[in-house]
């Protein structure tokens, strides 16, 4: 069998299943000083919080809403309230195209296996196999979503107004979301 064509298939095979390996949503916590990824929340009043999700771009935006939906009831629920309501909410998409070299494209100029193509010169005739292609490389585009999601949130305590379609019972959420939500 050609080695030559056998190396980088392989290799691409192997970098592809470590890539694949690696992706996973973002898991259930804060962010960190190293990631910007996860849960975190800020203090505007006494029972007024402003709280924010953000999801890598393997975490789908139903995943990063419901995250953040219980981060908000498990800080209902650790400040004592009993259940809360959303003023402002709103879930934002970040979108990135990112450009790689085709990996099956190759010349001599080039590392990638791939076909080399002939095309018709200057001089009248063909030009000879290994050339570069005059269109040069194929590239692949993919795009690439984030999904953050951000509520400033008022807390109350008692029972939840039953009128209000923005308000949550902190309890409910955390029994409904807990297991739906992938933890780290």
């Amino acid at each position: 069998m050609n080695t030559r064509f056998l190396k980088p298939v392989l290799l691409v095979t192997a970098a592809a299943l470590a890539l694949s390996a690696c992706a996973t949503a973002t898991p259930y916590g804060p962010a960190g000083p190293n990631s910007r990824y996860g849960y975190s929340e800020q203090r505007v009043d006494a029972d007024r919080y402003r709280v924010a999700f953000a999801g890598n771009s393997v975490t789908s935006r139903e995943q990063v809403e419901m995250s953040l939906l219980l981060r908000a009831a498990e800080l209902t629920l650790e400040s004592g309230h009993d259940w809360f309501t959303t003023v402002n909410r709103a879930t934002d998409r970040d979108v990135r195209l990112q450009g790689a070299p085709d990996p099956f494209y190759y010349d001599r100029y080039s590392p990638f296996w791939g076909p080399s193509w002939r095309y018709y010169n200057r001089r009248g005739f063909w030009s000879p196999w290994g050339f570069r292609d005059p269109f040069g490389p194929d590239f692949d585009v993919r795009e690439i979503d984030r999904f953050e999601a951000t509520a400033e949130i008022v807390l109350g305590r008692g029972a939840k107004p039953a009128n209000d379609p923005n308000a949550f019972d902190a309890r409910e959420v955390v029994n409904n979301l807990s297991s739906r939500v992938p933890r780290g």
